[in-house]
């Protein structure tokens, strides 16, 4: 674009912009080459807005890569998950496997022809409002951009709760994010702590790997068979929403997982006041859609524990008072943003858990060229619609500023 160039040779004498450890980057910088970074990436080059991505590790989409286990799945339907402008192929099954949808935002990088800097970790992002820019600085390089997005996402750093006595444990102690199979768990006794959808798809992976998992579980939770009537419980209840009120909908989930599941309480897994739908509206607390753990559950092959008082030598004491025996503990606990630590702007995030103050659908836009995506509590679709509303507003702006510097006097 010749107003781009016009830009370039306005800034080519200027120390500012002429240093040898300064990038001068005339489109947005996303911070993150997971699917939120690569969707807004695309989304802008379908604009004609070139981008650069700056992404920590040496690979795309690095927690799917490396912090996942072997067995995972898609929990919703393809349909529900693709990223902007691109569909999964059609012979991909309905949950795609993990690896599946690796290979998926690859060749959707390769499509929009993404090619994020590696190895570049961002340790500060600040407005610089003399010169009217952001400053991201990286390990080696400061980069000077008119628009920053925030596309590390709500999992950037895996959360281990601090429990009395954990050092005296003995036994091995992991995160989700380090787990991959209940192969080398076989014959063991692990306790898993958290019973969110990675903590009951963990407890069936060491069930069929033959070790015998226990499970606390601390809160309510609601169960969800994955499929209702022949269709996807989420996609059944994004249609029941669009002819009913979000009560009557949880009411209607509620009856049907009740005559398909029973009643989860005898079993140690009581359910909210508030319907599925309902609490994660508010909350943003996903319900656990079954794979097949419940019936381990009501089988007995996986045990419920209440909430840990504190580990012993290869035990664990639980808040009722009993002491239990376990070679292994994994912690399925969850993860959380990591933008408080590098992004120095007070306005759009919370420094307190590092998401955007403003609840979906208005937490995407701050000021000074800010924005976030992947943040949304709403999954990859959540950050598909981010992303264009991103890609959106930054085209009006682009606009203006090539009309105004292009103008004849």
């Amino acid at each position: 674009m010749d107003f781009l160039r016009e830009i370039e040779g306005k800034r080519a004498h200027d120390p500012i912009f002429n240093d040898s450890g300064r990038s001068f980057i005339p489109g947005p910088v996303i911070v993150g080459a997971g699917p939120s970074g690569l969707a807004t990436a695309a989304c802008l080059k379908e604009k004609g807005i070139v981008s650069v991505i700056l992404e920590r590790s040496n690979c795309l989409a690095s927690l799917w890569q490396r912090n996942t286990y072997d067995r995972l799945c898609l929990h919703l339907p393809k349909q529900f998950c693709e990223l902007p402008l691109m569909p999964f192929p059609d012979h991909f099954p309905t949950y795609p496997s993990k690896q599946q949808f690796i290979q998926y935002l690859e060749a959707y990088a390769d499509r929009f022809d993404i090619r994020p800097r590696f190895n570049e970790t961002v340790a500060r992002a600040e407005y610089d409002h003399t010169l009217g820019f952001w400053r991201v600085k990286t390990g080696t390089t400061e980069y000077m951009c008119r628009w920053l997005i925030v596309a590390t996402g709500e999992n950037a750093e895996a959360v281990v709760p601090e429990i009395k006595g954990k050092r005296e444990f003995g036994g091995q102690i992991v995160h989700t994010s380090s787990y991959k199979s209940g192969d080398v768990f076989r014959g063991k006794r692990v306790l898993v702590v958290g019973c969110g959808n990675s903590g009951m798809e963990v407890c069936l992976d060491l069930c069929n790997h033959n070790a015998r998992p226990s499970l606390v579980v601390r809160d309510s939770v609601h169960i969800l068979p994955r499929q209702m009537l022949g269709k996807s419980t989420f996609g059944l209840s994004m249609w029941l929403l669009k002819w009913l009120p979000m009560r009557l909908v949880d009411r209607l989930l509620l009856l049907v997982s009740w005559f398909m599941l029973g009643d989860t309480a005898k079993f140690g897994l009581d359910r909210p006041k508030l319907g599925p739908l309902e609490l994660k509206n508010l909350s943003g607390k996903t319900p656990v859609l079954d794979v097949g753990t419940l019936a381990k559950i009501k089988s007995g092959d996986i045990k419920i524990c209440p909430g840990i008082k504190q580990l012993k030598r290869h035990a664990v004491e639980f808040v009722d008072g009993r002491t239990e025996n376990f070679d292994a503990i994994i912690f399925a606990t969850g993860y959380k943003s990591n933008v408080p630590f590098w992004l120095k702007e007070r306005d759009l995030f919370s420094e307190e858990d590092g998401l955007p103050r403003r609840p979906f659908p208005n937490g995407w836009k701050g000021n000074c060229g800010l924005y976030a995506v992947g943040f949304t509590k709403r999954g990859l679709l959540g950050a598909s619609m981010d992303a264009r509303r991103i890609s959106e507003d930054i085209e009006r702006c682009w606009k203006v500023d090539a009309k105004r510097l292009t103008a004849k006097p």
